[in-house]
């Protein structure tokens, strides 16, 4: 736990009285106000506040505990000023990130980050779930998705464009799709976490889900990718994987009149309130590394117009 953004969350509620006045001021959501404020109760084995469904008040405890918080906080805050005095990006940053996209895009991305910037570390948190960033402690996650989690800040740093792919030898065995209603009559290869069952697809503007199964699915996305490149079906996969295989014939692209359903990078945080400037800078450098790198070279053999 970060025990002084509990003790700011804790005098903030103190303050305005209302979980919600203190959650809108602090740029988090509700429930993780309410989080902090159970952590640091627990820290501290006491309860801070009475809670009624009109009203926040202090406890005994919470009156003793809140003139220290303040305390602790005014010296957070004059150390932090003192160490802002030089605005040079510098400290330790968690980014977490999907093991496809790690592997494909960001390890690069921030090596190249952290030759700009020597006095920033990152510590890379791949894993393909959604990370908790408070419990994890991770100063910011890039996440694909179709909508960022509520209650976090979310910057857009590019589209996400996908592309449905089989290996030549897989479709030598069984023929090659020409509508996406064929679909059904093919051996699909789904994510556990998304589009397991319905495929969304744009065919001349009008939106289509079209339902797939298969013998195979995987809770890992490099784990499909793999099947798919051994033949075993068919599968959706973002472009920035696929791109090098369809370049060279391994993987073929499939159904061009028929366009995947788009999705978003979002490099999500916490909060805005008192930003590392290390944070600043990566969120700064990566929107210019995906708007200049893989992301938009798309160019492939039999493309989808999009």
């Amino acid at each position: 736990m970060d025990r002084l953004t509990a003790m700011r969350v804790f005098t903030e509620v103190a303050e305005r009285g209302s979980l919600t006045a203190a959650a809108q001021r602090l740029d988090m959501s509700r429930a993780m106000v309410s989080r902090y404020l159970a952590e640091l109760e627990a820290w501290l084995g006491t309860r801070l506040l009475h809670r009624t469904t009109r009203a926040v008040s202090l406890t005994d405890a919470g009156n003793d505990a809140l003139p220290r918080c303040r305390e602790m906080l005014g010296i957070a805050d004059d150390l932090a000023c003192a160490s802002n005095a030089d605005s040079t990006p510098r400290g330790l940053l968690r980014v977490a990130c999907s093991t496809s996209l790690g592997q494909a895009f960001l390890a690069a991305a921030v090596t190249r980050f952290i030759v700009k910037h020597p006095g920033v570390a990152i510590d890379l948190v791949v894993a393909d779930r959604t990370v908790d960033l408070v419990d994890e402690r991770i100063d910011l996650a890039i996440r694909v998705t179709t909508e960022p989690s509520p209650g976090l800040i979310a910057r857009k740093l590019a589209t996400c464009h996908s592309v449905i792919c089989a290996a030549p030898s897989y479709l030598q065995r069984h023929g090659t799709p020409t509508r996406a209603e064929d679909l059904a009559l093919h051996n699909c290869l789904t994510y556990t976490y998304f589009g397991k069952s319905l495929w969304q697809f744009t065919h001349d503007g009008v939106p289509l889900g079209v339902p797939v199964g298969g013998n195979l699915s995987a809770n890992e996305v490099n784990v499909v990718f793999a099947a798919t490149l051994a033949g075993a079906g068919i599968s959706m996969q973002p472009v920035y994987s696929a791109l090098p295989h369809l370049r060279d014939g391994s993987l073929v692209a499939l159904l061009p009149d028929y366009v995947p359903r788009e999705m978003t990078v979002y490099g999500v945080y916490i909060s805005r309130k008192q930003m590392p400037s290390a944070l600043r800078a990566l969120l700064d450098d990566l929107v210019g590394q995906f708007q200049t790198g893989l992301f938009q070279d798309t160019g492939y053999p039999g493309r989808q117009a999009v």
